[in-house]
């Protein structure tokens, strides 16, 4: 199992709502304590203390409302030893060579710490923004395109003619070492032919484990069907204690800061998405209208309050270090080798994390020794 955390490029804090993917975006002080910008300074924090708990990677988000993750990770190279860097992006955002050529760049400068999320993107209005008017079909046959090429220019030169890229001798000055591991979500139809043909790991977002192996089954086949083997990954929250007891309070209190209002605001903006995926997580909290944590609990351990007012992943794994190290062997039955986690906030809660469960499952046999960490200055 690898597990990796999140890079909050959008600002941090103590609740759910605001920033990235919130429904609400908050600036200066909150109901909830202090909103915390996302300066470099701020993110370096993060970035170590995901290197010193036991993350071997941090996923980067893309969008209107976040830094943007090439520029910050590369800086975040500069203070950190062994860390790698999830860096999504956008495939209709720039030409398949120049990422190409950016990722085999990437790779000199940080040692070979790379590893590309593909988002070809489930929001229209957010792809207006950056100039996208492609509909969703269009936009996963375009990925396919984009990943053929990127993926011929390092081994350039390379040709290509399709409906969306024609190019002529893509190459890069010298083939990425090691080449970046591509990994890439999506529910729909459209999304898992994609997958199947050209990524190296399938991620989904926290669904309960049952709904996690059909999709996996579903993957599977058509992964088969091309001659290839995936890797799978999941997305989830995390709030993990000492004690359940404590783990459920902290849920609690998260819970306590979204008003009736957050919730059916988002809900009015999140149920237009085009994302089979977020869908999917809507349908897991229909009907909440209020209540405490445990109302919301989808699956034991598995907490669905995020999602009422955050788009993306909306679950989190809740429990004492033992709970949570018992909902990750689950996942793992399943064929899940990667766990793309967060908390609120990432800073605190990599360490409640990387300190209680990741031992945890080293007592279990299921992790190796944890690797050596030097801190840069």
């Amino acid at each position: 199992m690898r597990f990796h955390w999140f890079l909050p490029t959008s600002g941090d804090g103590r609740a759910i709502t605001g920033g990235g993917h919130g429904l609400r975006r908050v600036h200066g002080q909150s109901p909830a304590g202090a909103f915390r910008p996302p300066t470099i300074d701020y993110l370096a924090q993060v970035a170590r203390a995901a290197e010193q708990a036991g993350f071997e990677a941090v996923l980067t988000p893309t969008g209107t409302y976040c830094e943007d993750a090439w520029l910050v990770t590369a800086a975040l190279t500069q203070v950190t030893t062994r860390l790698k860097f999830l860096v999504a992006f956008r495939p209709g955002a720039l030409s398949p060579t120049l990422a190409a050529q950016m990722a085999a760049t990437y790779q000199r400068i940080s040692g070979g710490r790379l590893l590309l999320n593909v988002v070809t993107g489930g929001e229209a209005a957010e792809q207006r923004r950056f100039g996208d008017h492609l509909g969703k079909e269009e936009r996963y046959a375009r990925t396919a395109e984009f990943l053929s090429i990127v993926r011929g220019a390092w081994d350039g030169p390379f040709d290509f003619t399709g409906d969306y890229y024609d190019v002529e001798g893509a190459t890069v000055a010298e083939r990425p070492d090691p080449v970046p591991e591509l990994y890439f979500g999506g529910s729909s139809a459209a999304a898992g032919p994609v997958a199947a043909r050209h990524v190296d790991v399938y991620l989904t977002w926290g669904e309960p484990p049952s709904q996690v192996a059909a999709k996996l089954d579903w993957m599977r086949e058509l992964a088969a069907a091309e001659g290839r083997t995936l890797r799978f990954g999941v997305r989830l929250h995390v709030i993990t204690r000492d004690t359940s007891k404590e783990a459920w309070a902290e849920a609690n209190r998260l819970l306590d800061q979204i008003s009736s209002e957050d919730i059916a605001s988002a809900r009015a903006v999140l149920s237009r998405s085009e994302s089979v995926g977020q869908q999917r997580m809507l349908a897991l909290h229909e009907g909440f209208r209020g209540g405490r944590a445990r109302d919301l609990e989808i699956h034991p351990g598995l907490w669905a309050g995020v999602g009422l007012v955050r788009g993306g992943a909306g679950t989190a794994l809740v429990g004492s270090h033992a709970e949570v190290a018992d909902l990750v062997e689950e996942y793992a039955a399943l064929g899940v080798e990667e766990f793309v986690l967060s908390g609120y906030p990432h800073l605190e809660e990599a360490f409640w994390f990387g300190e209680g469960v990741l031992p945890e499952l080293r007592r279990r046999g299921l992790l190796g020794a944890a690797a050596p960490v030097r801190l840069s200055a």
